[in-house]
């Protein structure tokens, strides 16, 4: 059981950096544009559009989906560990 659980760690670890990248990377238009960017933004956008839907941006520019995505991934995987343990 050791095993899964730290499976599950390490995909929600890896996933909430690409959540990071993805908003560090955002405030810096021309990295934004890069390969490896959009390789991010292709993996992330979809989970982050979920969250745009209930708080769009303010003003245009302040987005703050990615603080909700961040919690609801932490909720996610306490849920999922404390079912397998």
């Amino acid at each position: 059981m050791k095993i899964i659980g730290y499976t599950i760690h390490l995909v929600f670890l890896t996933y909430t950096l690409l959540l990071f990248v993805r908003v560090v990377g955002s405030w810096f238009p021309s990295f934004s544009r890069t390969s490896f960017m959009r390789f991010v933004a292709h993996y992330t956008d979809p989970y982050l559009n979920l969250f745009r839907k209930i708080i769009p941006p303010i003003g245009g520019v302040l987005d703050l989906s990615p603080l909700l995505g961040f919690f609801v991934l932490q909720i996610l995987e306490q849920i999922l560990l404390s079912l397998i343990r």
